[in-house]
This record gives C-alpha cells, sequence and structure tokens, in this order.
C-alpha cells in the first residue's frame, strides 16, 4: 500500500506493533519465511508496493494481533503521501 514499500519505518511499526502480542507472527513472500517481530527479518524481504505477502500468526490472541496488524497494513502505516493530500 506505500509508495515505497516495507521500507525502515514502516517495517518498524509493523515489528513493534507484532511484539505486543504473545503469538507467533511470520511473513511470507517469494518463498521465503520470516519472523514479523524481527526487523532485520522484516526488511529482508525488501518488500516492494504490491508486493503480496502471507501473514502466519499462531497463538492464543492470533486473533486480535492479526486485526491490528492488517489494520496498520490497511492504513498505509499511517504514513501520507503527496498524492493522498489531494
Amino acid at each position: 500500500m506505500n509508495d515505497a514499500g516495507l521500507h525502515a519505518r514502516p517495517a518498524s511499526a509493523l515489528v513493534k506493533l507484532a511484539s505486543k502480542f504473545e503469538s507467533d507472527f511470520y511473513i511470507h513472500m517469494f518463498g521465503y519465511k520470516v519472523n514479523g517481530k524481527s526487523i532485520l527479518g522484516v526488511m529482508t524481504l525488501a518488500a516492494e508496493q504490491g508486493a503480496e505477502l502471507e501473514l502466519e500468526l499462531d497463538g492464543e490472541d492470533e486473533e486480535e494481533a492479526a486485526e491490528e496488524i492488517i489494520a496498520l497494513i490497511k492504513s498505509g502505516f499511517g504514513e501520507v503521501y503527496e498524492d493522498d493530500e489531494e
């Protein structure tokens, strides 16, 4: 959703949010599986705008975690671009 993809700032926001939950969180992309609670793991994906990510959550609070993570992604990670302001 972001013009710049999953760069450092949104990756950091994603990891910070995911780390609040007890559930395990993994992100799958192009055959790679990374720990969604690891900034290095998320950054290694180098996910560009439009990349398809599969989210895997497993644990007691997985539903709440999934809802909040999906909401963060759909919000564009809170980033505003010039095109969005028009």
